[in-house]
């Protein structure tokens, strides 16, 4: 199944459900349950970066979708990222787009068409990409993830097998996403 990589290095990558090989230098992973139209996913962009900020390539960011049925054009809008992420731009797309959720929601599915073409992609490959719902599964498969593991709002995050609830408050987060950080990085030895 595809993962979406760190911000900063935008690429896909594979990750091999049967590799049991432990990778020592495997950087901890910061999984990101997102709804691509939740305001709180957008005040949760400032924790990203800082967050990126502060450890770069020693911490792997990934996005996973959890579109909330409240969110009329959430599923829409992760398809459209998945699409970004195939062009190469997914991070940049997803945070362009959180960043404008009002606009999202007033204008729907043309908008993140839109965007995609603001954003120098292919818009016409977007545009048919919502069409024939290639990203859908992907899309289902993250929610099903989700459910299975007791997200059920948005930010929510996982690293170090704690999960985190940012939907009820930001608050003292990127802290505690610190302290499990600095505690795997410290139990690899760097």
């Amino acid at each position: 199944m595809p993962v979406r990589a760190a911000p900063g290095h935008d690429c896909w990558k594979t990750v091999g459900m049967s590799d049991s090989t432990p990778d020592r230098s495997a950087a901890p992973v910061l999984e990101v349950w997102c709804d691509l139209q939740c305001p709180d996913c957008r005040t949760a962009l400032d924790d990203l970066r800082a967050l990126r900020a502060r450890y770069g390539d020693r911490l792997e960011l990934r996005l996973r979708h959890f579109p909330l049925e409240k969110n009329k054009h959430a599923f829409a809008a992760a398809q459209a990222a998945e699409e970004a992420w195939e062009q190469g731009r997914g991070w940049p797309y997803a945070e362009a787009l959180l960043g404008r959720v009002e606009e999202l929601a007033r204008a729907g599915e043309p908008f993140l068409v839109e965007l995609a073409r603001e954003l120098g992609l292919d818009a016409e490959e977007f545009d048919t990409a919502l069409v024939d719902g290639r990203h859908i599964l992907i899309v289902d498969a993250d929610q099903a993830e989700g459910k299975a593991i007791g997200v059920t709002g948005t930010p929510t995050y996982v690293i170090g097998g704690e999960r985190l609830d940012g939907g009820k408050s930001q608050e003292g987060l990127r802290e505690r996403i610190e302290e499990i950080a600095d505690r795997l990085l410290a139990g690899q030895g760097h």
